[in-house]
């Protein structure tokens, strides 16, 4: 088993010990589903490695609810809540994952309390993160949301290359909109002279001023 992920560092040794006890490791091939929107809840995730979307969808339209990375979980709503998982999870690229069920962290919470704080400051911070989501996509027009996702993204060093991380279709879910209004958005960019686009999903930023106003515009 591998060795207990940072939400667990510092429980008391039972609580860990219980927990790790029943836990499953569980990998996942990039585009793989974890669960689905409606799914019996089997357990919540710890994410390990690699790199979760969280999606909602309606009519063949998917947007991002979150994206969790190392150290981030997902699937407690329904096992405080009751019923099924509220989205789909689907890995982003080679995933690993514990699975913790019910039965086991209500015996590690009765163990350690700690852990019960613990999760309700995760499910906090997921709360703040969507409202943060549900503001951009209702003060801010698309443009304005990936002007700042371009800026948001790490750069090449030395350089003003940055990946915007996704293809475009996944960026249009991550950005709450539709791919034509993505393309439509990098082409004005570009024709403004604020990127220049270098294939491969990558762009070099030419006028980050440019960019920024546009990303504080609502």
């Amino acid at each position: 088993m591998t060795d207990p992920p940072a939400l667990l560092a510092g429980l008391d040794a039972a609580a860990r010990e219980t927990l790790m006890r029943h836990a499953v490791e569980c990998r996942y091939a990039p585009r793989e589903v974890i669960f689905r929107s409606g799914d019996d809840a089997r357990g919540m995730f710890i994410v390990l490695e690699g790199r979760v979307r969280v999606m909602r969808g309606r009519g063949g339209r998917q947007h991002v609810a979150h994206v969790e990375t190392a150290g981030g979980t997902l699937g407690e709503v329904p096992l405080f809540a009751g019923g099924g998982y509220p989205a789909t999870a689907i890995a982003a690229e080679p995933t690993r994952c514990l699975v913790l069920s019910r039965a086991a962290l209500a015996a590690a919470i009765a163990a350690d309390p700690e852990l019960a704080f613990r999760l309700l400051g995760r499910l906090a911070l997921r709360v703040r993160t969507l409202v943060g989501r549900l503001e951009r996509l209702t003060l801010q027009d698309v443009p304005s949301r990936l002007a700042a996702h371009i800026l948001e993204r790490p750069r090449r060093a030395g350089t003003a290359v940055v990946s915007l991380g996704m293809t475009q279709g996944e960026l249009a879910e991550e950005l709450g909109t539709v791919r034509e209004l993505v393309g439509r958005a990098l082409r004005r960019f570009r024709d403004r002279g604020l990127v220049r686009p270098l294939g491969g999903n990558r762009v070099e930023i030419v006028d980050e001023a440019g960019l920024a106003a546009i990303a504080e515009a609502s």
